[in-house]
């Protein structure tokens, strides 16, 4: 698993490929990866397929180019990762975002992952 702080204004597509590039430098590396309509992108798939990572996203309706089959299977089990983000909501220093430096919120959400993982 890899985190990452971003600013509030920033799309969440922006750290797609930082986090990514963290995931792929680990000696197991994902044969997949899930994601909702807001990663449907054209960019994102193909930086997904050049690192041998097939990218299960969603299409947005008024996309064109709609290639291949949906793996609807894969695509399901996203709602872990979807639980797992909602269960550190849990840590109400966390849903709140008390901190006010990027460094200490990311330790915070570090400790809330080690306790959810305990």
């Amino acid at each position: 698993m890899a985190v990452a702080v971003s600013p509030g204004q920033e799309h969440e597509t922006q750290r797609l490929v930082p986090l990514m590039e963290d995931v792929l430098a680990w000696p197991d590396q994902p044969a997949k990866l899930a994601g909702d309509k807001a990663y449907s992108a054209g960019w994102i798939r193909a930086w997904l397929q050049e690192h041998g990572v097939i990218p299960v996203i969603a299409h947005q309706k008024k996309e064109k180019a709609r290639h291949g089959r949906f793996d609807r299977k894969s695509y399901r089990r996203r709602n872990v990762i979807e639980r797992c983000v909602s269960s550190l909501k849990w840590f109400r220093r966390v849903a709140t975002r008390y901190e006010k430096l990027a460094t200490h919120y990311l330790g915070m959400v570090t400790l809330a992952i080690i306790f959810r993982l305990l």
